[in-house]
Parts: C-alpha cells; structure tokens; sequence
C-alpha cells in the first residue's frame, strides 16, 4: 500500500489508481530559454524516483511533462511580463524556435546525465495552440472567462474553489500593482488565458480573438488532459508552481467542465550554503556548469535523494563532500560483490539473509511512505555494513548473489544511482577491472621477491590516482576513492 501527501488535501492519502495496472502522472516542465540549473535537476530526480517506485510495485507509467516554449513571462505571478523566449531570441540573434529547440535538448541532455528517465510523452506548448484555443472557448460559454481587446481573462471570482490548493481566500489575496492598473480587467485578480499580440511579439498565432498568444497557465490544463483524460492520477510540479500556476490549472479545467488531477505531489526547494538560490546572491549555478566544475552528475542526484521530496535540500560543499564518499561506498559494494560470488564457497551465509530481509522490508517500506528516500537510503547502507562484512568471510554465494540483486534493483533501479558512464558502460568497466588485477599481481611479485620498494611505488602511484588497494585474509582489494 502505497501511501501520498496530498495538497489538495493537505494530508497523507492510500494511494488509489483510477486504473488497476495504470497511472497517469504529469509533470510540470521547463521554460526553455536559459540554461538548466540546480532546482531543474532537484524535480527532475524527485519525481524520477517516484515514478521508478510505482514501476517496481508493478504499474505501468504514462509519465507525461511538457516543455513551455511560448514565451510569456518574467514571473510567477505575471502574466503581462516580458517575452523570456523572444527576449534571449534577440540577445543570442536566434529566431524563438532556435531558441526553445536549443535549451530544450540541453535541459534533456543535463537531465539525462542525472539518470532521469526520459517522458512518456514531451508535449510542446506551440504544438497544442488548437486545444488551448477549444478550452477557452469552453470557459467563455461557461461564463468564466471574458475578452477584452483581443486578450480573454478566467473570471477568479466566478470559480469559488480558486484557492483550494493553496489554501488562500480569494479575498485575502494581494494585489499586484501591474494588476491594479490594468484596465481592461473587470477584477484585478482576473488572470490570461489568451493575450493580444502587440506588433513587436514575435510569436503569435490566428485564434477567434485575433492575432494573439496563450497565457502561461492554459497548456497544462489542455495538454494533461489530453493526454492523460479526465481524472487521471498525478499532478506533479515545484512548489513555487502550486500558486498561481496549479491553482489556475484546476480552475480553468474544471470552469472548462472536466474532472481534473486526484492528487497533487510538490517537491521542495533547494538551498546552497542555508540560502535559496538566486542570481542576485551569487550562488545560482547551472547543471552543466555543477558537472564541469563540482562533482559527477550522480553525486548531485544522491545529493537529491538525502533530502527527502517534500523537504528543503541543501545542496552545499559539505553535503555534496559527503555525497562523494556515500557513492564510492555503494559504487564498491557492488563492485566487490560482482568480482567476489565467482569465488565464493557455495551456500547461504544466515546473517546476510536475516540483513538482506531486513533490508528490503526497511527500505519498501520507507518508500511506500510517501517516497521517503532517505529512510530508503539508511536501510541501504545498514546492509552494505553486513555485507562488506560477508565478503570478508568469503562464503554464502547464494546469499551474495542476492545481495547483488537488491542493490540492482533497488540503488540501481528505484534511486537510479548507477547511471553513469564508469558503471554503465560494460567495456570500459570490464577493461578496469582487467588493468587492476595485472597491477595487483605486479604487486604481488614485488612483495613475493621481497622488493618492498617497487611494491609501496606501485601502490602510492595507484593511491595519486584515486585507487586504494587493501590487503586482506582472501587477498588484496582495490576501490576507487571518492
């Protein structure tokens, strides 16, 4: 039984599918006009590893996340604010969908070099001007939506539930400056579902209003419905997007007259140093520019998943440190485990049975329980203590091939974090683990002839390297270092 924080509740649910085999979980995407940074990879792996936890309790996935590549907005909360995407389109001399097709594909690639599973389906926002048209349309005859000028307006106030998941009153809410001025708004907290294109924004398209193009909030309305139906499972997205952005997205599908989203799952975001991320504190850093400069891509997702999804993740020196020496542990035990079961004595060694069932209680059920990942994690490295001590003794291959077989299937694939070129490319592993074993039996000659000088060489210029040997009772073990 698996078990959600519900925001719209704002409690912990039974898990419930509309389909018994089947979920539909949608994912807010990027606004691809910049490069991917830290918060972009934080939902990406929360919501990759959830996603991978209802695969193995046996669903099959319709994981779908869309790309905004309409530009819109500057803000959150500003649906009259600059073009992102025309704005870097005449920086970079580029046309828009130079642009949106340039960060798009480099948010993939940064994503995909985290080991977050690609989408079931990748709707774009210019690709589905049609259903966002039909939606408005829908809210117009409704009665929750009006047009002034060429742009349309969702009527806040003809929508009492505006503001449920959020939890604010509608007449609590603040209002903006910019809103207040507004004079073809009939409320100031109305919000866009289509604007008028003035003669200097680049993308625009035919609608019945005029020349104009879709506000922020629309598409995900129209594309999660489309392709996931009404009803469907799971909503997903950041925090900062549950309002207005979520809340707009329930209004307007249901003002629309459909059933929308069950549940709705918000990861947390993420400090550097105990502060938020931002430009103007001098601590924003992007993906690639954390891979080039600070640590692999899958120190960072263990980074992620320290913190569980719904709690800040710090993302500082210190944590990403220890992140490093956490991988090199997971990444050895598996190692050592695939090179030592050839050589074990034949059996089952009972402590590792009685560790490993433990083990795979502990961890389904830390992530049964709203995905708790770092409970998950604990119980992943209490076992790596047990069996780093049945390697040791060298016997019970029956039970380290199990052992094996739970960090496969739940480090490598719930956490995913065994997605990287040095564990997953086979033949550059397997030429690793050749060169190692003639460098230890050079070793070995060197002590055997009693050349203790040639031996502690070797052995230091493999340690300059990151390679730690350790002679042990069954022989000498190598590991790389952080």
């Amino acid at each position: 039984m698996i078990t959600v924080f519900n925001s719209l509740s704002r409690s912990k649910e039974t898990f419930v599918p509309s389909s018994k085999n089947h979920i539909g979980m949608y994912l807010c995407g990027p606004t691809v006009y910049s490069e991917a940074h830290l918060g972009h990879g934080r939902t990406g792996v929360s919501f990759d590893v959830i996603r991978r936890w209802f695969e193995y309790r046996g669903f099959n996935v319709r994981f779908v996340s869309n790309v905004t590549d309409v530009g819109h907005i500057t803000t959150e909360t500003d649906d009259d604010g600059v073009d992102r995407i025309g704005q870097r389109a005449k920086l970079e001399q580029l046309e828009p969908m130079e642009i949106a097709d340039k960060y798009m594909w480099s948010y993939f690639q940064d994503l995909a070099a985290l080991g977050v599973k690609k989408p079931s389906i990748t709707p774009r926002a210019t690709g589905h001007i049609l259903e966002q048209i039909e939606m408005v349309q829908r809210l117009i005859a409704n009665g929750h939506a009006y047009e002034r000028d060429g742009s349309v307006y969702f009527r806040v106030r003809s929508f009492p539930k505006y503001g449920h998941l959020s939890g604010k009153k509608i007449d609590d809410l603040e209002h903006g400056t910019r809103e207040d001025v507004r004079e073809d708004k009939e409320d100031p907290l109305d919000f866009a579902l289509w604007k008028f294109a003035e003669p200097e924004h680049i993308m625009r398209w035919n609608s019945p209003w005029g020349e104009g193009f879709p506000g922020w909030h629309i598409e995900c309305s129209a594309m999660a419905l489309k392709y996931l139906g009404e009803n469907f499972d799971i909503h997903a997205g950041g925090l900062d997007l549950q309002f207005p952005h979520h809340e707009a997205e329930i209004a307007q599908a249901e003002g629309a007259g459909y059933a929308f989203a069950k549940y709705w799952l918000h990861g947390n975001m993420l400090t550097i140093g105990g502060e938020k991320m931002s430009k103007s504190k001098g601590n924003f850093i992007t993906l690639a520019d954390f891979y080039q400069q600070k640590a692999e891509p899958m120190v960072l997702r263990l980074a992620y998943i320290q913190s569980h999804y719904r709690s800040i993740a710090e993302i500082g020196d210190e944590i990403i440190e220890g992140a490093k020496t956490a991988l090199s542990r997971l990444r050895e035990v598996k190692r050592e485990l695939e090179r030592r079961i050839p050589e074990a004595s034949s059996g089952e060694n009972p402590s590792l049975e009685k560790a490993l069932e433990k083990a795979v209680t502990e961890f389904e059920a830390a992530l049964d329980d709203d995905f708790n990942t770092p409970k998950g994690l604990a119980a992943v490295f209490d076992l790596t203590r047990e069996v780093n001590t049945a390697l040791t003794a060298g016997t019970g291959r029956s039970s380290l091939e199990k052992a094996l077989n739970f960090y496969n299937t739940f480090v490598g694939g719930v956490l995913g974090l065994y997605h990287s070129a040095q564990s997953t490319a086979t033949d550059d592993a397997q030429l690793l683990e050749g060169l190692m074993q003639i460098a230890i039996e050079a070793r070995g000659v060197y002590r055997q002839n009693r050349d203790f000088s040639r031996s502690d060489g070797l052995r230091e210029r493999l340690k300059s390297l990151g390679v730690t040997l350790e002679d042990t009772a069954s022989g000498t073990r190598w590991k790389l270092e952080g």
